[in-house]
């Protein structure tokens, strides 16, 4: 299905799935919300939605750390103005440690196709990511582009009267937290965070599992948390999440029923998020991904994620590097 950008903005409030243009409102938690993470942009200024196939014949592609999903529409918009050759760019937000093991290392399938094992441009939450794959010659250098905080969503008017993160271990409250398999938030920050506090164990069990109760009841791993966890909030079903800031900000701006509590330094690791970004060796389309990563590092790029209450980067962690 292809929409106009104008269309864009009241759309991305309501779920969507690959092959269908709205979904139910009884759709389960981990399934809204989901065509927009395989998006197609054109020069036109339309989107398709779930078509993996363009994953192959894109004249851009790439795979983004999915919290940056509210990010896209504008930012294509902008890129592709600059450069109206590209006419088609291809982008996948999904959880980046999903990417890095079942996309990129391994051949994986979405909706039974098979996806391109090698994206032009991938992003990750951590560095860390980026390093592995050079270690495997896959990638070779990389960058720093945008930063970002952890934050806790809570329902509108914050009926629980939620005060802080240490109030996670509150036995009265139902967490719905991203998974430590896949979701780099959790994995790389927000298990931290709890470490810190001295409440890990009592939080998750010290399981490692998604799409389950890690503490029957009181905290649940998600599938992909963008999306999952506001909605988990809204219909009653968790009081409390730990996401992006820049993720209540957006769904606040959608009118969603959320709110959001800020989670002081140095528990929000403001120092320590860091979203990186590398071309791969082999990448097909070498020269359109160089021209995205110098975009990137324009003050228009850089503007359009702050908008959405990301922090930009410096100049010289936007200068690239060897891995």
């Amino acid at each position: 299905m292809r929409l106009t950008r104008k269309l864009l903005p009241a759309m991305l409030a309501t779920a969507f799935v690959p092959g269908l243009f709205m979904a139910t409102p009884g759709m389960a938690a981990k399934d809204a919300g989901q065509g927009h993470d395989y998006r197609t942009f054109h020069a036109d200024g339309t989107v398709t939605y779930g078509n993996i196939g363009d994953s192959y014949t894109a004249d851009l592609v790439m795979y983004l750390a999915g919290n940056q999903f509210m990010v896209m529409e504008d930012l294509m918009n902008d890129f592709q103005k600059k450069n109206p050759d590209i006419k088609t760019v291809y982008v996948e937000t999904i959880p980046p440690g999903q990417i890095f093991k079942k996309q990129i290392l391994k051949q994986g399938k979405i909706n039974g196709q098979k996806t391109n094992q090698t994206p032009d441009i991938f992003a990750s939450v951590k560095i860390a990511h980026l390093k592995k794959l050079a270690k495997k010659g896959i990638m070779s250098e990389g960058k720093v582009y945008v930063h970002n905080k952890l934050e806790l969503m809570v329902a509108e008017g914050n009926p629980k009267h939620v005060k802080g993160p240490k109030d996670l271990a509150r036995d009265d409250l139902v967490k719905s937290l991203p998974n430590p398999k896949t979701e780099g938030i959790f994995k790389f920050y927000g298990s931290e965070m709890l470490k810190d506090l001295g409440i890990y164990e009592k939080v998750t069990g010290g399981k490692i599992c998604k799409s389950c109760w890690a503490v029957p009841g009181k905290t649940w791993f998600t599938s992909r948390h963008h999306r999952e966890t506001p909605y988990r909030i809204e219909h009653g079903e968790a009081d409390v999440g730990i996401v992006w800031t820049t993720e209540v900000k957006y769904a606040k701006s959608q009118g969603r029923k959320i709110d959001g509590v800020a989670i002081p330094a140095p528990y929000n690791k403001q120092d320590k998020v860091a979203y990186a970004i590398g071309k791969l060796n082999k990448a097909k389309n070498q020269k359109n991904a160089d021209r995205f990563l110098d975009y990137l590092a324009t003050d228009d790029a850089q503007n359009i994620y702050a908008k959405y209450g990301f922090i930009k980067a410096t100049k010289d962690e936007l200068t690239l590097r060897k891995l």
